[in-house]
């Protein structure tokens, strides 16, 4: 089943823009998602998507590698090793942000690798998965700190809380966010990366994005919606840092669905100069839009 939105799922205003575009699924099922725009926001988002219960079939593909250890193909053997120094840089973040270790909350925490890495480095950490397999390789990592919803989480006063790729896929945006914001300290940390439909190479694969990715992203974040966020939320925005790797992994699969009968020399080729032009040109532009970006807010 599916659910129209008639407002804002973010800010609430009921000034939209109707479908703003209509984009295929290429990943699952190849279906096409209607996608409108917030005036007041400018969020887009899916609209009608599937309700919360009917979304799980569109997670069920291989190349899902978030709810995955990984797999023997090289796309996944990138994404792995992609992965893995994206978490030595997210824990260099955290110290830079809070010091010494502290309580950390990663909501949507796939495998667990990210806090499994953090508690090595000795964070108290807790993370939130609620798809069934992810939750399960993540439980056997850090069992008894894993848990498949918010409510299940008895731990408060966090210092730092993630979400790293995730607040696309939230059905419930703004009560998950207050949720969450209750149990942030004052003065803590609030860590948000969404990929950007506004971005370089957005712009050049135009529907055949791959951060598309309808309708497992429910929403899409230009950098003036963030900002906007952190206004609707009473956040300080402290921080905007670009996720540089994610051009080229985006640019991978958008190569993929754009040219598939494309050799793979050429389409590993097109995907590596498509992704250092993407973040060369958001680079030199004053709005930061990068493929993916990091933004750090503070709650007062």
């Amino acid at each position: 089943m599916s659910e129209e939105i008639h407002q804002c799922p973010l800010c609430g205003s009921s000034h939209i823009i109707k479908e703003f575009k209509r984009i295929q699924d290429y990943a699952v099922s190849q279906e096409s998602f209607t996608i409108d725009q917030c005036q007041n926001c400018d969020l887009i988002f899916t609209n009608p998507r599937p309700e919360k219960q009917d979304i799980a079939p569109y997670y069920e593909f291989e190349e899902y590698y978030s709810h995955s250890d990984g797999g023997d193909d090289l796309v996944s053997k990138i994404y792995q090793g992609v992965k893995a120094r994206n978490i030595r840089s997210k824990l260099k973040d955290l110290e830079f942000l809070h010091g010494a270790p502290g309580k950390w909350l990663d909501y949507g925490c796939g495998t667990a690798e990210l806090i499994n890495q953090g508690k090595m480095a000795g964070w108290e950490v807790s993370g939130i998965e609620p798809n069934s397999n992810a939750f399960s390789l993540a439980n056997t990592k850090l069992p008894g700190q894993i848990f498949q919803t918010l409510d299940d989480c008895s731990e408060t006063s966090f210092d730092i809380i993630s979400l790293y790729h995730v607040l696309e896929h939230i059905h419930d945006i703004r009560e998950t966010i207050k949720e969450l914001l209750n149990k942030l300290k004052s003065r803590g940390h609030l860590i948000i990366a969404v990929p950007n439909p506004l971005s370089p190479d957005s712009n050049k694969y135009q529907d055949q994005w791959a951060g598309w990715d309808v309708p497992r992203h429910l929403y899409h974040f230009p950098s003036s919606t963030m900002e906007e966020f952190g206004k609707i939320f009473s956040l300080d925005l402290i921080r905007i840092q670009p996720m540089l790797f994610d051009s080229f992994y985006v640019s991978l699969l958008s190569e993929s669905y754009q040219n598939p009968n494309q050799s793979n020399i050429s389409k590993y080729l097109s995907a590596f100069y498509s992704g250092l032009w993407s973040n060369i040109k958001a680079s030199s532009d004053s709005n930061f839009e990068h493929s993916s970006n990091i933004y750090y807010f503070r709650k007062p």
